[in-house]
């Protein structure tokens, strides 16, 4: 063989060898609460081909029949099929924590901490109390936000009607690649506290638009609920008491997560 061809054959061994030493395994997911956030998270990475397991209670595995059927405004409708267990039976990389809050606690038996060991653990839920209490539980906890609109219309059936789909997550950049792969904008930041701060900002001009104890006779209201004007209505209506509330981000606001700088108060750029 002469030495230019030897020289190519090392070139492509060495060349093999580093996409071997480079390309990982999928990690193996967990997810606690399939409803509208879960379901949609476990279905488009069951669809990118990761490993994923939905854990259900026994009531709702009885009527869980495999399969997982998605009308996405971001990924498109699609049906796949997503494994359910009563309790996680095996060793994950991952757990996703996206149950309701008052369901949170008792929710954790299905995922037992002796189960968990070291796997990374993400909660997508609205508020910032849950991160106490599954740091007290477990030993690696991610801090993590979505803004999406998604809900179980079924067992099997979910639909995500927001024009935008994007998870923030306080560091965990090869679960950020994940996502990416299974087409959801995901976004990586060093800062926990304002993470959790901007989810916040973020939720409370959204809950004021739906706390209005006068709907049938506020002109916000009526144009919110009047498909298929209602994302842009509740957007101008977030934007509105943003304005208005804005001056609070020069008070001296304390809160129990920390006292992060007070930036985008109502920040909805992704609406």
């Amino acid at each position: 063989m002469s030495s230019a061809a030897m020289r190519s054959a090392e070139i492509q061994a060495e060349a093999s060898v580093f996409t071997v030493v480079l390309v990982s395994p999928t990690m193996r997911h967990a997810i606690l609460g399939a409803g509208g956030i879960g379901g949609l998270l476990g279905a488009a990475l069951s669809r990118a081909g990761a490993d994923v397991v939905l854990l259900m209670r026994p009531e709702a595995l009885a009527r869980y029949g495999g399969r997982l059927v998605i009308e996405s405004a971001v990924l498109g409708d699609f049906e796949v099929g997503v494994p359910a267990e009563p309790g996680l039976d095996r060793e994950v990389d991952l757990l996703w924590v996206t149950t309701k809050a008052m369901q949170l606690e008792p929710s954790l038996t299905l995922a037992p901490t002796e189960r968990i060991g070291g796997a990374i653990v993400i909660p997508l839920l609205n508020g910032v109390d849950h991160i106490a209490v599954l740091r007290a539980r477990y030993r690696n906890v991610v801090a993590g936000a979505i803004r999406v609109e998604s809900e179980r219309l079924a067992p099997a059936r979910i639909r995500q009607s927001s024009p935008f789909l994007r998870v923030e997550l306080a560091g965990a950049e090869p679960v950020a690649a994940e996502l990416r792969a299974a087409g959801i904008d995901c976004r990586v930041r060093d800062d926990e506290l304002s993470l959790l701060w901007d989810k916040l900002a973020f939720l409370a001009p959204v809950a004021l638009v739906h706390d209005c104890d006068d709907v049938a006779g506020c002109d916000q209201c009526q144009l919110a609920t009047a498909e298929p004007r209602q994302e842009v209505a509740v957007q101008l209506r977030a934007v509105e008491i943003e304005r208005a509330i804005a001056p609070l981000a020069r008070c001296d606001l304390r809160l129990e997560i920390g006292e992060p700088p007070v930036r985008r108060l109502g920040k909805v750029e992704s609406w």
